[in-house]
């Protein structure tokens, strides 16, 4: 029997897969019926305006790869920290970036699905204060 790391880990790569090729069918299948994503602008989307976002293709993903993926174990929840790469246009516009993921999985019978996803964009380190300042005086 795998073990909760290797399920995730492949359940992540599945998603990846199926996020890349617009698969509706598939993302549904590997998602909870109250799945809910959280975008990396703060937006959150349902299952169905998730899916539909591919269903009226809205969003075409051209490439995207999960990478950098560290597993967590809570019995029967597993979180995934890690990162995605992706070449995307929404409505036509680019939506390209990397962004770190946290993956919520859990199980559901003899299975794990995603039961939420949350992206954030990699930015750089926040700058430092100048020298000799505290950082409490650099931020006012």
């Amino acid at each position: 029997m795998p073990t909760t790391d290797e399920q995730v880990r492949e359940l992540g790569r599945r998603w990846a897969e199926a996020e890349q090729r617009g698969d509706v069918a598939v993302l549904d299948a590997l998602t909870t019926d109250d799945f809910a994503l959280v975008g990396p602008a703060g937006f959150v989307l349902n299952k169905q305006q998730w899916l539909d976002r591919y269903r009226t293709g809205a969003l075409v993903t051209a490439s995207l790869a999960w990478e950098e993926v560290e597993v967590r174990d809570y019995g029967t929840a597993a979180i995934a920290l890690g990162s995605i790469t992706q070449q995307a246009a929404y409505q036509g516009h680019p939506v390209d970036g990397r962004f770190r993921t946290t993956h919520i999985a859990v199980q559901q019978g003899d299975r794990r699905l995603l039961a939420g996803l949350h992206l954030s964009p990699i930015a750089g380190p926040p700058p430092l204060p100048p020298q000799g300042q505290p950082p409490q005086a650099a931020a006012r």
